[in-house]
């Protein structure tokens, strides 16, 4: 607006008449978009540049290519449906949040989505954070196998991803390794959550001391599921029982390290993954502890 009322006043005072206005009106005109587009480039640079923009590409690219990964084997399935929301639960997203999420699954499961296109833009941002690229990966890894079963198709898409990314197919199979590995951990640790509520719910109330022998009678016997073993300790850990104390207790604190919440989001992770980081260093944690148990140190 400045720039057509500067430019109508001088085009006047040069040609003295309303041609000469409506002429420097123009040019102002033509100034004042210039500014404009100039303005909101700015505006762009700046956002495309900050915290914030990093993180709204890595929320929406992952359910996007979350909801890609579902649709490979051919038909997303109740189970892929469902780690997906659980996914969101987990990270107590809002009304809004969640919108967006799960516009970005079904963006991610329509056809032609451009999964190299989207992949190459997460890389542009995150290219150079292996731990994040990583978490990603994991990611995908998880809606694989909501199925609890890899698919042939699935494992092709998640290859092309680990490899865009700069993973090779050894590094993709030893992720798999350790999801499968975490993936008993926190399915053994909900299945005794569970069964401690349901017990928890029969016997509440109830102060007698028969009560509270059936009580721990019927804890015990729901602690009878398979549990993770010693193998699936070590995988989650990336060692081998033929590592000394020492290089495991470096491997524990590598890992505590490299998936610390905090740090992730210091990089770009968006907060609401916090609770996903959390659960990971979670499993870590009852690894290790039950390493400590069987070497006893």
């Amino acid at each position: 607006m400045t720039g057509k009322i500067v430019g109508a006043f001088f085009g006047f005072l040069l040609l003295r008449n309303i041609i000469g206005a409506l002429i420097g009106l123009y040019i102002g005109h033509l100034f004042d978009a210039a500014i404009k587009r100039l303005t909101n480039k700015q505006n762009v640079e700046e956002w495309l540049t900050s915290d914030d923009s990093k993180q709204a590409i890595f929320f929406y690219t992952t359910f996007s290519v979350m909801g890609h990964v579902a649709k490979a084997s051919g038909n997303v399935t109740a189970e892929d449906i469902q780690t997906a929301n659980e996914f969101m639960t987990q990270m107590h997203l809002s009304g809004e949040q969640v919108a967006e999420a799960k516009e970005a699954f079904n963006e991610g499961k329509s056809l032609g989505f451009p999964i190299k296109k989207k992949i190459n833009l997460f890389k542009q941002y995150f290219g150079k954070r292996q731990d994040l690229c990583q978490f990603f990966i994991e990611i995908q890894i998880q809606i694989a196998y909501s199925d609890s079963i890899l698919e042939p198709a699935e494992y092709e898409l998640l290859l092309n991803i680990a490899n865009q990314l700069g993973f090779t197919k050894r590094h993709l199979g030893q992720l798999i390794v350790i999801w499968e590995a975490e993936l008993r951990f926190q399915n053994y640790k909900r299945d005794q959550q569970q069964k401690n509520r349901r017990y928890e719910r029969r016997y509440a109330g109830s102060n007698s001391n028969s009560n509270s022998q059936n009580k721990q009678q019927g804890r015990q016997q729901g602690t009878n599921s398979a549990s993770p073993s010693i193998s699936d300790a070590y995988a989650l850990l990336g060692v081998s029982d033929k590592e000394s104390v020492q290089e495991i207790k470096r491997a524990y604190k590598r890992l505590m390290s490299k998936n610390h919440p905090d740090k992730l989001v210091s990089k770009g992770l968006p907060p609401e993954m916090m609770e996903v980081a959390k659960q990971k260093t979670q499993d870590i944690q009852s690894a290790y502890e039950l390493i400590k148990k069987e070497r006893g140190f």
